[in-house]
């Protein structure tokens, strides 16, 4: 029985619309942020050194990482489901390029700006201003710049294409999901309607609607 460790308002509900996707049977152990600082429980230590999510145990093996997750689930249990088909060297290009740039490319601006965001919110009243001033100006000046470039190239992508590679929904697809819903709860996709369009499909997809069954809705730390 594979195990999945689900930290709320988290990444790992992606993981969960994989294994509904491959129609897999799981045991959903669920863990709360602390309150005051969002970060995991010590608890999650004990699955992984770590102590992050997403985590899943399926027998002797532990794996953590989203996309090593994602590779494992796809790779052992797909039967060629969630995947472009072999031989498709060109849809496989794709599915390794947007299953790794997920993490590698997008999330880290999007953690930069989250964390930005916060300083102003979490800095002392006397120094307020200046936090505040700071974090406008490193936005202003680095991240909104690059995250325009980064959604417009998303975008045009998924005009092109209509998802990220392979047959609906493949692991790429899946890996995708959590930061283009994340931007969605924060901003705006009018200037970007492909993606717009590629958020509301995961809403309407049957196994996603399965997932917030069972693990209720996604939010965001902070919401």
């Amino acid at each position: 029985m594979i195990h999945v460790h689900h930290l709320e308002k988290s990444r790992s509900h992606r993981i969960l619309w994989l294994l509904e996707a491959l129609e897999l049977d799981y045991e959903l152990v669920v863990y709360q942020r602390d309150g005051k600082t969002q970060q995991a429980p010590d608890s999650l230590k004990k699955i992984h050194p770590l102590g992050k999510s997403p985590v899943i145990t399926d027998g002797d093996f532990t794996v953590a990482e989203s996309g090593a997750i994602i590779d494992y689930l796809v790779q052992r249990y797909g039967q060629g489901r969630c995947q472009p088909p072999i031989g498709d060297m060109s849809a496989w290009v794709d599915y390794r390029y947007w299953l790794h740039y997920a993490e590698g490319s997008l999330m880290p601006l999007l953690v930069m700006q989250l964390v930005f965001s916060q300083i102003p919110k979490q800095s002392p009243w006397l120094i307020k201003p200046l936090a505040k001033g700071i974090s406008d100006t490193v936005s202003k000046r680095f991240l909104a710049p690059q995250l325009k470039q980064h959604l417009n190239f998303i975008n045009q992508h998924l005009l092109a294409q209509g998802n990220f590679a392979g047959p609906w929904p493949s692991g790429a697809d899946i890996q995708m999901s959590f930061p283009l819903q994340a931007m969605a709860a924060v901003q705006s996709l009018e200037k970007y309607p492909a993606i717009a369009a590629f958020v509301s499909r995961i809403e309407k997809d049957a196994a996603w609607q399965r997932v917030v069954e069972r693990a209720g809705p996604l939010t965001m730390p902070g919401q």
